[in-house]
């Protein structure tokens, strides 16, 4: 038992009541609380360690992740070349949900450990499919690679002006889109991006949960909630459906307008759900090269 306390950084046994700790310690000194409702789990050469707690997450984009082609780099995928992104891509697009929707969507690609050392273009993607649209995420969650299917979607042309807070990739010596697209350049194409309904929403946290506590995580975050997503929780939580804590912070320009009155805004969780404060985004990400930084960094 590794307890991530240094004055006591080991322990032979621990006791749970009521969903508290009520002993850490030696084995004869947990053990004196034993009653004869106590439920005695040996781990054996199993490691027990305290939850972790997730400072900045995207709880429901997890289950997105979860239910979209993996395409991870090593050690957590094998995505290590564009054919693999490719191989994976053309996988999931065989798939029922792919079939489903009409679209193939990835994430988790890393520009920086493929061996092309670059982001998939249209052309690449194009050679999975020109009848569906491909829709893949960096792994940072910043930028995104699409189709020529779903640039023509989006209106996505040699025409298409930069957004404000954004960046249309184009061709080499052209203003043709390449197909990635940074930032709020992606807003173009949510209009035409597949409706997954309250319900898929739902599935999506739970798939979500599900990942968090694989992995040892006891408390999640949703650092970018949006009105809906704030309704979702808030059902989820009332119906019982949340097995671990969960904090959110809804986007400030978004949904900042009534929280102080919320009855879910505070220290205090209802039903393992709870608002800890509001998200405001002023750039980029570090990891994509498209935060602000007074000078380059790598």
């Amino acid at each position: 038992i590794v307890t991530v306390n240094d004055t006591q950084p080991t322990a032979e046994a621990v006791a749970v009541k009521d969903g508290r700790i009520l002993a850490v310690g030696s084995e004869e000194e947990v053990m004196a609380h034993r009653g004869d409702a106590t439920r005695v789990v040996e781990l054996g050469s199993h490691t027990l360690l305290p939850g972790f707690i997730d400072a900045h997450g995207h709880l429901k984009n997890v289950g997105f992740q979860e239910l979209s082609a993996n395409l991870l780099p090593p050690p957590d995928s094998d995505v290590d070349d564009i054919a693999r992104v490719q191989e994976k891509l053309r996988e999931w697009g065989d798939s029922e949900v792919s079939d489903a929707l009409g679209w193939i969507i990835g994430f988790g690609y890393d520009d920086s450990q493929l061996a092309e050392g670059r982001h998939p273009t249209r052309d690449d993607l194009d050679e999975v499919s020109t009848e569906k649209p491909i829709f893949i995420i960096h792994q940072s969650g910043h930028l995104y690679s699409v189709n020529s299917k779903l640039l023509e979607m989006a209106g996505i042309t040699a025409e298409a002006e930069d957004p404000a807070g954004g960046v249309i990739r184009r061709r080499a010596g052209s203003r043709e889109p390449d197909g990635v697209l940074e930032e709020t350049a992606v807003f173009a194409v949510l209009p035409v991006f597949p409706d997954f309904g309250v319900e898929g929403a739902r599935h999506m946290v739970q798939k979500g949960i599900a990942a968090y506590t694989r992995f040892g995580f006891t408390t999640a975050s949703e650092s970018r909630a949006f009105p809906s997503d704030l309704e979702i929780y808030t059902a989820m939580a009332e119906e019982g459906e949340l097995e671990i804590d969960v904090i959110a912070y809804p986007d400030y320009w978004a949904a900042h307008e009534g929280l102080a009155d919320n009855p879910s805004m505070g220290r205090e969780y209802r039903n393992r759900f709870r608002i800890g404060g509001v998200k405001g985004n002023l750039d980029g990400s570090p990891q994509g090269k498209t935060a602000w930084l007074t000078h380059p960094y790598y």
